[in-house]
């Protein structure tokens, strides 16, 4: 039960399979290199060497810092890309919209990555409570997007939302997880704006 998105608002225009939409794998980025690199950058900032990393909705980079970090698991919808990824030293397919609960241990990561897939959840209170369980007491969770999207997959109530409504929406999704959000980044380093929301657990 999402008690965030009604059922009008989780509503995709493809309602087919994911995992059909996904089979391919897609060796390609989602956003500008200017984005890209503004999101190591903020990564960067949010971690330190030792750290244990999650990276979700993941695919074949996952563009962190080069920092020494103790771990770094996977997550996404496509096994090749997955697989592909040199940043991870392990890894998982699982689909998020139709079984929320990861299979990670509580308080397990310290950098917690959603990057460009926050639009495609549909059940996205149901998911933000497993990171908040998953991260660890001071951990970050990070959630960045910019205004590309497959169209056919993001839910009604994304697609229907201004930049700023998304950055509201993630707030919500957040809240819904009993997280605070300590930090919301607006700019445009080059073509497509950036925006993240980092959250952490409340003291």
């Amino acid at each position: 039960m999402d008690d965030v998105l009604t059922d009008l608002d989780r509503t995709k225009v493809d309602a087919s399979d994911d995992d059909a939409f996904y089979g391919r794998p897609r060796f390609v980025t989602h956003a500008d290199d200017g984005f890209l690199d503004r999101l190591t950058d903020l990564y960067a900032a949010v971690s330190t060497d030792g750290d244990r990393v999650f990276d979700a909705m993941s695919s074949w980079v996952s563009h962190l810092p080069a920092c020494d970090y103790e771990r770094v698991v996977g997550h996404g919808l496509n096994a090749a890309e997955l697989d592909a990824n040199d940043a991870l030293d392990e890894w998982f397919v699982q689909d998020l919209n139709d079984d929320q609960a990861l299979p990670l241990d509580d308080d397990a990561f310290d950098l917690l990555c959603c990057a460009l897939s926050v639009q495609y959840l549909q059940y996205p209170a149901a998911v933000f409570r497993e990171f908040a369980r998953v991260l660890a007491p001071d951990g970050a969770l990070v959630v960045s997007f910019t205004n590309r999207m497959f169209p056919t997959k993001a839910v009604r109530a994304w697609r229907r939302a201004s930049m700023d409504e998304r950055v509201a929406l993630v707030e919500s999704y957040c809240r819904a997880a009993g997280l605070v959000v300590a930090d919301v980044v607006r700019e445009r380093p080059a073509t497509d704006p950036f925006y993240a929301v980092v959250a952490r657990h409340a003291n």
